[in-house]
């Protein structure tokens, strides 16, 4: 059930807004601010369009587009100037926000980084990109995990961005860490959209989960981004499905406190209970050990594929990027 879009809100529901934004062409620190702006305008324009929206969700590049320019000129910090005008357009129009910034950072390439505000203006989850789209962006992983923040209406909202959702752990670890809502944002092109359909479903359905997922559209000249926002049930079933139109906002009413229950009464395919109590049925509590061998590789620092040497992409030099000199978290060699 979506309330017609949340025109017919309940009193536990929660309205999001999928803005499914002009993908932008910014190249000057002028155009980041005039950028900004028409961000900023578009959460007045969310509060109008459907006064019972909880949250408004800008897709990954809302300000600087696809370019992949790391021109300090252009690049943003935590409370910087247009972080502050988004939490002053929340604020203003007493709506909470998700937005994308391509972050400084002092020691290295950019954080691809998405920010949660509330209603009063209060940053309430900050999230940096663990997967970068690679070889196309040169963004560094990101440092901070994958946090989760109360929401509003008992939500518990998590965030990850665009690639990260092509990994079945990145919605697993949002779910176990007690989120109900995951966003999703991107900057995804038209190749990408069937992958992007079944993800959005997938990640929804095998963590009993609502995920709402939005692209940036339209074109900058020389890409086109797709629109196509998505919310998702925790059944696994679209509740709402957008198109290509840029600018427009798709909307759907959804109930967490249906998630909460869902998690605690389903038998059959509570799957993010049951991957932990494996065959419960057979063995008291379930079988709780880790028989997953990439696992146990990738704590210890080991993880290698079968086919590890015969990967021919393993650096950005495909897309024009030099070969990195930097171990991550460390100094050059």
């Amino acid at each position: 059930m979506s309330g017609l879009g949340g025109l017919n809100k309940s009193d536990r529901g929660v309205v999001i807004g999928l803005a499914q934004l002009q993908l932008p062409s910014v190249e000057t620190p002028e155009e980041l601010e005039e950028q900004t702006r028409r961000v900023c305008n578009m959460v007045g324009k969310a509060r109008r369009q459907m006064p019972t929206m909880d949250l408004i969700v800008f897709p990954e590049y809302c300000l600087h587009g696809l370019s992949m320019n790391t021109d300090p000129a252009i690049m943003c910090r935590g409370d910087g100037p247009e972080v502050q005008s988004f939490q002053a357009a929340c604020r203003e129009h007493q709506i909470w926000g998700c937005f994308s910034i391509m972050e400084y950072n002092p020691d290295g390439m950019p954080y691809n980084t998405g920010i949660i505000i509330d209603d009063q203006g209060t940053i309430q989850l900050f999230y940096r990109k663990l997967h970068p789209w690679v070889p196309v962006e040169p963004w560094e992983p990101g440092n901070l995990g994958i946090p989760v923040c109360p929401g509003p209406n008992g939500s518990t909202l998590s965030l990850i961005i665009c690639h990260d959702g092509m990994f079945p752990e990145m919605a697993r670890e949002c779910a176990y860490k007690g989120a109900n809502i995951m966003l999703r944002t991107a900057g995804y092109t038209a190749p990408i959209r069937h992958s992007w359909t079944i993800t959005n479903q997938a990640n929804a359905f095998c963590n009993l989960m609502v995920t709402a997922n939005v692209c940036l559209a339209g074109s900058d000249g020389t890409f086109n981004s797709m629109g196509e926002g998505m919310v998702v049930g925790h059944d696994g079933v679209p509740l709402v499905e957008g198109n290509g139109l840029a600018d427009e906002i798709i909307t759907a009413e959804v109930r967490p406190d249906l998630v909460d229950e869902a998690r605690e009464i389903w038998g059959v395919e509570n799957n993010i209970y049951q991957f932990g109590h494996r065959g419960y049925v057979a063995v008291k509590g379930g079988a709780r050990d880790c028989p997953y061998t990439y696992m146990h590789d990738l704590v210890a620092g080991r993880y290698t594929l079968p086919w590890e040497d015969r990967v021919r992409e393993t650096d950005g030099t495909s897309c024009g990027f030099p070969p990195p000199e930097r171990h991550y978290g460390g100094t050059a060699e």
